[in-house]
């Protein structure tokens, strides 16, 4: 055997010899750590078949094709038909094996060369067959239309409130924009608030309001804005100057509240708002001045009975719910922190003078009043950063809350604090008593605060119409419960729960809560043929990197070791919550698919790193978690390109029939235009959905709005399928909650959303407010 002199297949030898000794490497490790062996055996035949080819034998082409032929069956064994899932496995390897047909390298081996080139046409025309842009999608007949009862608290012309209405529904009875002309849309106008702090990672993720023919909004610096719902011209702007350092670095203004004071001194209609800097304030809704009879000249302090609060460890993030007159509100509290942080108090005050009403404080059981002067509300028990929900005829509100700081260990928290924690609590309006409560997950040790507004709904039960509550979770479990008693409407069921490596001064749930009588939202139990790339390398990366976690399936819970939790600490389902469209019977749920690594560092090693560190690469390091054994590390899932380890789609829109609990439809969302290695844009329009954060709305013409994604774009679906009908490009992501009103000035329907964007997501940020409505008729 004499080997062959000509560059060409040179270059092809050498460039296959590399590929192959760096999977058979990587391959070697996946073995020794109990995974697949075909990187391993394929990267070997790769090498040999270099050698051969460096040679001039004519095996090179036979066992290169050979190689090619065991991995597209490999391939289909594994992934099956889904195009996203072959890419990866297909693409790199045929692309090499078409090289083979080149005039030098068949000089070179003779027609062997054509073996391998047409083992790899093979493998790219049934990738082209299975269809890359498409990922699998299910679709049933659409349902009868039976209407369900609840309509009548549905958004109309105005949206009073941040999700439509107290119900929480975002569904709007308006019906001008339909599946027929929804393609007609175009923008209206485009209002940019102003706001691009130079370094923040605050996103605009603000939701108007639309009432007495004005739109209201606050942006992430807690601006409140007045604007004309028909052309997007400023009417007022307040600025309450709050100081924005402290521990987080993300503030976020969701949305306003609105009431109606008619015998008040001053301000008959008012905004309602909170701040970064825990300020309660009412402002005259034509005006934008503060109200000289609410609080203090228009403020009220919420730091009052707090104690110690640092700057930035409490906010009130969310718009706060008004029922029954009271202002209801939670707050956000800084994760991962400290033992010793602020309260998680729900507290009340009335909305025509801000003077406090109660204080539902879990670590005072049966008293409501605020805390004597020097000293304050329960520290560190579970906080309600998400938005409320109320049932004004019930006298309830609905309240979702999150887990005990820190959120990682859980070994010092009070009895209260394990019954209430991530969980929905019905409290009377009137006077903050516990009606009745239901936990989503026990001791929850991986930041699942139950982060979604309680969407109220009524559903048929044994013949008979029950007022519901559905609960969308982190987890991605999605829980009906009676509203009235907080007993299960849909089945649910405690399952065994893995159990951790010992931890110190903590244990694990035996068992978690699941909603078997709803669909679940949490994705299958991942697996290492699950682990995805954009290339072989990185996904052989991504199987490593999985096998090297501790992963048990769901609740897998943080120890010394690193672990997988999944669904992530971001959602499932996050603050976006659901739409529902009573009319159809049909909930539309958009959920997010994406791991978390989690390990606790213990206390020696947190407090060394953290200490050398320079503010820059804090966040790099362990948080801090003082008080406890562990600080915790947290990191994402994904490869060394930045790109989700596990396969796609990151992202779904699904509609569930409320009246069978069955899934109806559900689907991808959102492509690769704007997303790519490193965070580049791929400027592909390849349909893999994509992560999220944000929610829909439902209108009565049957149409779903949505922009959530990673993608720079705002979408309508049919949503009795799922088609998508339109697609609008934004200026910076859509993660916010739409809302839909009419325009007093001309009649017309307009959607709204911010494309605020949203550093997590690798979208840049925005500023702006962009509102569509159909062509004036001429």
């Amino acid at each position: 055997m004499s080997c062959a002199r000509t560059v060409v297949p040179r270059l092809l030898a050498l460039l296959l010899f590399v590929i192959g000794a760096a999977i058979a490497l990587g391959g070697a490790l996946l073995v020794t750590l109990g995974g697949s062996s075909y990187y391993l055996l394929g990267g070997i035949a790769v090498v040999v078949a270099a050698i051969l080819l460096w040679c001039g034998h004519r095996l090179a082409g036979w066992l290169y094709a050979a190689f090619l032929a065991v991995t597209l069956g490999w391939a289909l064994w594994e992934a099956g038909i889904d195009g996203w899932a072959l890419a990866p496995r297909l693409i790199g390897p045929a692309l090499l094996g078409l090289a083979f047909a080149l005039p030098p390298v068949r000089r070179s081996i003779g027609r062997s060369g054509w073996a391998p080139a047409a083992a790899g046409l093979l493998m790219i025309v049934t990738l082209a067959g299975v269809g890359i842009s498409d990922s699998p999608d299910r679709f049933a007949a659409p349902p009868p239309g039976q209407a369900l009862p609840g309509g009548d608290d549905a958004a109309g012309a105005e949206w009073l409130a941040w999700g439509g209405t107290n119900a929480g529904q975002r569904f709007s009875t308006l019906d001008q924009i339909t599946p027929a002309n929804v393609s007609d849309l175009e923008v209206a106008w485009t209002y940019r608030t102003g706001v691009r702090q130079p370094g923040t990672k605050s996103p605009l993720q603000t939701t108007p309001l639309m009432v007495d023919g004005t739109l209201y909004l606050c942006t992430q610096t807690n601006i409140v804005i007045a604007l004309d719902p028909e052309t997007g011209k400023e009417r007022w702007r307040f600025d309450p100057k709050v100081d924005p350092t402290g521990a987080s670095a993300v503030t976020t203004c969701r949305g306003v509240a609105f009431h109606r004071v008619p015998d008040a001194a001053d301000c008959p209609a008012r905004i309602i708002t909170a701040t970064f800097d825990a300020r309660l304030i009412a402002l005259d809704a034509k005006t934008g001045r503060p109200c000289a009879s609410f609080g203090n000249g228009g403020f009220v302090d919420l730091k009052t009975g707090m104690g110690v609060v640092e700057k930035g460890f409490y906010y009130v993030s969310s718009a706060p719910t008004i029922v029954r007159g009271q202002i209801v509100l939670g707050g956000w509290v800084s994760d991962n922190q400290s033992t010793d942080e602020p309260s998680g108090v729900i507290r009340a005050y009335d909305v025509a003078s801000g003077r406090f009403s109660w204080a539902w404080d879990m670590g005072r059981p049966g008293d409501n009043r605020e805390p004597a002067p020097g000293q304050h509300y329960t520290r560190s028990t579970p906080n309600s950063w998400a938005p409320m929900s109320a049932d004004e005829v019930l006298g309830l509100v609905y309240v979702p809350t999150g887990g005990s700081t820190p959120d990682h260990w859980g070994g010092a928290r009070s009895a209260a604090a394990e019954r209430y924690g991530s969980s929905v609590v019905a409290l009377d309006a009137t006077t903050g008593t516990p009606r009745w409560s239901f936990q989503t997950v026990h001791h929850d040790l991986w930041d699942y605060d139950v982060g979604s507004q309680p969407t109220l709904v009524e559903v048929p039960l044994r013949g008979r119409m029950v007022p519901a509550l559905a609960q969308p979770t982190k987890r991605g479990e999605l829980f009906l419960l009676d509203r009235r008693t907080g007993v299960p409407v849909a089945a649910v069921e405690e399952r065994p729960a893995p159990q951790r490596p010992p931890v110190s001064g903590d244990w694990t749930a035996p068992t978690q809560p699941y909603s078997v009588g709803m669909p679940s939202f949490a994705g299958e139990r991942l697996r290492e043929r699950d682990m995805w790339g954009i290339t072989p390398f990185d996904q052989l990366w991504c199987r490593i990197r999985f096998r090297e976690l501790r992963y048990q399936g769901p609740a897998t819970a943080p120890a010394t070791d690193e672990s997988l939790i999944y669904p992530s600490i971001g959602g499932g389902m996050n603050w976006g919550g659901v739409s529902v469209d009573p009319e159809r019977g049909l909930m539309i749920v958009n959920a997010i698919y994406y791991g978390t690594i989690a390990q606790l560092v213990p206390r020696a090693e947190t407090d060394r790193l953290r200490a050398k560190a320079s503010v820059a690469h804090m966040y790099d390091l362990p948080q801090p978690q003082a008080g406890t054994p562990y600080g915790i590390r947290l990191s994402g899932l994904v490869s060394p390109l930045n790109v989700p380890c596990n396969e796609p789609p990151f992202g779904t829109i699904s509609a569930i029939d409320l009246r069978t609990q069955k899934l109806v439809w559900t689907r991808s969302i959102g492509s690769a235009r704007d997303s790519g290695p490193m965070g580049l844009a791929s400027r592909l329009p390849l349909r893999m959905g994509m992560p999220m954060f944000g929610g829909s709305l439902a209108t009565r013409s049957g149409l779903v709005f949505i922009g959530a994604t990673q993608e720079r774009a705002f979408r309508a679906f049919d949503i009795r399928n799922g088609r998508e009908l339109w697609r609008a490009s934004l200026p910076a992501g859509g993660q916010a909650n739409p809302m839909t009103y009419v325009s007093p000035a001309s009649g017309r329907q307009f959607v709204l959303i911010a494309a605020g964007g949203h550093v997590m997501l690798q979208s840049p940020l925005g500023d702006s407010i962009v509102a569509y409505a159909l062509p004036k008729k001429r």
